[in-house]
């Protein structure tokens, strides 16, 4: 065989394990880091009639299905993974209680709470129920979007429920799911914050303040940051009543982005807007 052939084969040789890998590597399955939960820890679950299951598969038979808030404790992280739509999360072996019998089964993480808080006598969840397609506006096409949700539970009854986008799959690194004052907003019980958000440069996060108030959720325009290591950020806020520089009975959205030229200069922009908040609802200045 000449150096030509030889060299055409290897070539072509090249070219078939980088599709072999690039194929294997497609075909692999990643579960999101919010689905990430501690053994030995209890969860409750988000979905309901989350199905558990015999084995960790969905082909294994169903032994039983929870409901919204059901409190469970994770014995065993599985390494079997299933992808739904742009939600990636391994199977968990949990234990539960229903009435006095203690039962023991696999659910699959993404039926579980990102996050739950409790507060004057309510169960706050926090989860993703869903991957959706929705029209990108700037790129004109169809891509993929979780859906997170917040519900309020009194006693064992579901009693508001408010949905939001969260970006795609990389966007869920971690989230956090917190309780803050009611702002000095008239009206306002208290104000739940769910965000998520990736790890790498360049990936969104994704914040949502829901106001608590007459046993209804109120969700806020979700806010937007992002950066790019010290070449381009762009972060979004908002200023309460009770925050510095904040007015009463309203809110302030406040936007400044940053991008670096060839030359590096900085170059940047502000813009803001007044929501403004009547007790029960809000509407732009």
């Amino acid at each position: 065989m000449n150096h030509n052939n030889m060299k055409a084969l290897l070539t072509v040789l090249f070219i078939l394990v980088l599709q072999f890998f690039s194929a294997q590597e497609e075909n692999m399955v990643y579960s999101d880091g919010v689905f990430g939960f501690e053994e030995n820890k209890t969860q409750k679950i988000f979905t309901d009639w989350t199905r558990v299951r015999q084995e960790p598969n969905v082909k294994s038979q169903v032994t039983d299905s929870l409901q919204t808030n059901q409190q469970v404790l994770i014995l065993k992280k599985e390494e079997a993974i299933l992808r739904l739509g742009e939600r990636g999360a391994n199977w968990y072996k949990v234990s539960y209680q229903k009435g006095d019998a203690v039962s023991e089964g696999y659910i699959w993480g993404g039926s579980l709470c990102v996050g739950y808080r409790n507060k004057n006598g309510y169960d706050f969840l926090f989860g993703l129920s869903k991957t959706i397609d929705r029209k990108s506006k700037e790129f004109n096409q169809v891509e993929k979007q979780n859906i997170a949700g917040v519900k309020v539970i009194e006693g064992n009854t579901v009693i508001d429920e408010v949905y939001f986008d969260t970006g795609r799959g990389e966007e869920l690194s971690y989230a956090t799911f917190t309780i803050e004052s009611g702002h000095k907003l008239q009206n306002v019980e208290l104000t739940l914050k769910a965000m998520v958000s990736g790890e790498a440069c360049g990936i969104a996060s994704y914040e949502q303040y829901i106001l608590f108030k007459d046993k209804k959720l109120v969700a806020l325009p979700q806010l937007t940051n992002v950066g790019d290591a010290d070449v381009y950020y762009h972060t979004e806020q908002f200023i309460f009543p009770n925050d510095k520089g904040g007015i009463p009975d309203a809110f302030i959205f406040k936007m400044e982005e940053m991008e670096k030229d060839d030359k590096d200069r900085e170059k940047k922009k502000h813009s803001s807007r007044t929501y403004l908040w009547n007790g029960s609802s809000y509407k732009l200045k």
